[in-house]
């Protein structure tokens, strides 16, 4: 086991050996695929989260099934691991603070506890000097009202924590009622605390995915080009279809974003690129990210391997891609075209293994490759 914790996620002790184990916090599609990265690399995976037939516990050996707030497993779980990390970052601060007393912890509570919080992390990003979309923080009807004065409609009113794929948002446009909007959001919350966003005037959404080392060695893939269905990732473009000086900014932005906030693993930049070729930051996930999905067919080095690399301190790999490819999220029922995908010559078919397809759930991928452009 580690000899001692390195929580700041930026420490330069000596690589993790083949044969240790990483501990992997939520058993999602996220950490199957880091578990299949981790094996060629040598490493065991020991799964933590609730459900014991989860995505990530169907490919590993070993799992450990109890609630994040249970201390007694905690405990006894960063006692079978070298090192942690995890594939959501909706974890519990205590969770965190629990595991970071007695393993490392990467990317550091630090990092968990800015991308978990809406204020927390466009504070950041300010502070970083990094364009972001416009936002105000709203607790109360009277304080949204005041927000869209200064903001203007249309605007977007979020959830502070735990919303993601559209879920804890609400629209509001010329015509809707801000009562009737706070009451959505904050439901039955005791102390609702919600977020303001103003509308951008964007041509696409754009991402990048960033690794960085605990020696503080970065790497990033190119931009890539993100179309939603419903708040939800519907596909994805690689590279995306942006002039070249606005792919150098966006991979710089990230770059900047994983330096700035002591990142050790890998973290998802989601961007906007304006009508006039601007870029503003809208979230950072500190984890591999559905828009990296096609680095795993189109590059050498996936976004996966480089989330184990990082983590288990080793050096990071090139990032380049032998071609360019279309990620195509597979939500809900559209998982049953499984048996015309896997006849289709050149797509690469990805299951997660989840038993029911619910609308919008994320049930797999396809990718499909072609020439590089240019």
């Amino acid at each position: 086991m580690a000899d001692a914790p390195d929580s700041a996620g930026g420490g330069r002790g000596e690589p993790l050996p083949p044969g240790s184990t990483i501990g992997m916090l939520g058993g999602g599609q996220l950490g199957r695929m880091a578990a299949l990265a981790a094996y060629p690399l040598g490493y065991r995976v020991h799964v933590y989260c609730p459900d014991a037939d989860s995505p990530a516990t169907q490919v590993t050996d070993r799992a450990t099934i109890a609630d994040y707030t249970d201390e007694a497993a905690l405990s006894a779980f960063a006692q079978a691991v070298d090192v942690v990390t995890y594939e959501f970052e909706n974890v519990p601060a205590r969770t965190a603070e629990i595991l970071a007393e007695r393993v490392p912890l990467r990317p550091a509570p630090s990092v968990l506890a800015i991308c978990q919080d809406r204020l927390e992390e466009k504070a950041f990003l300010r502070g970083a000097g990094v364009g972001a979309t416009a936002s105000a923080p709203v607790r109360s009807a009277r304080e949204l009202d005041a927000a869209l004065d200064q903001i203007g409609r249309p605007a977007v009113l979020k959830t502070v924590r735990f919303g993601y794929d559209g879920k804890g948002q609400v629209t509001i446009g010329a015509e809707t009622d801000a009562a009737d909007a706070w009451a959505e959001m904050a439901g039955n919350a005791a102390e609702p605390v919600g977020i303001l966003e103003g509308f951008v005037d964007f041509r696409l959404e754009i991402s990048v995915i960033v690794a960085r080392g605990a020696d503080g060695e970065l790497a990033s893939y190119v931009p890539v080009e993100n179309q939603h269905r419903n708040h939800v990732l519907d596909q994805t473009i690689a590279p995306a279809r942006i002039d070249p000086d606005v792919a150098d900014r966006a991979e710089a932005i990230a770059r900047h974003i994983a330096e700035a906030i002591g990142l050790v693993g890998v973290m998802g930049v989601e961007m906007f690129v304006t009508v006039d070729d601007r870029i503003l930051v809208n979230e950072l996930a500190p984890r591999p990210h559905n828009s990296g999905h096609w680095t795993i067919d189109a590059c050498p080095a996936s976004q996966f391997e480089h989330f184990v690399r990082a983590v288990a301190g080793l050096p990071l790999a090139p990032t380049a891609r032998h071609s360019d490819a279309v990620m195509k999220n597979l939500l809900g029922a559209e998982v049953e075209q499984w048996r015309d995908l896997l006849r289709e010559p050149g797509a690469r078919l990805h299951l997660y293994g989840k038993r029911d397809a619910k609308p919008g759930r994320k049930m797999g991928h396809v990718t499909r490759l072609t020439a590089p452009r240019g």
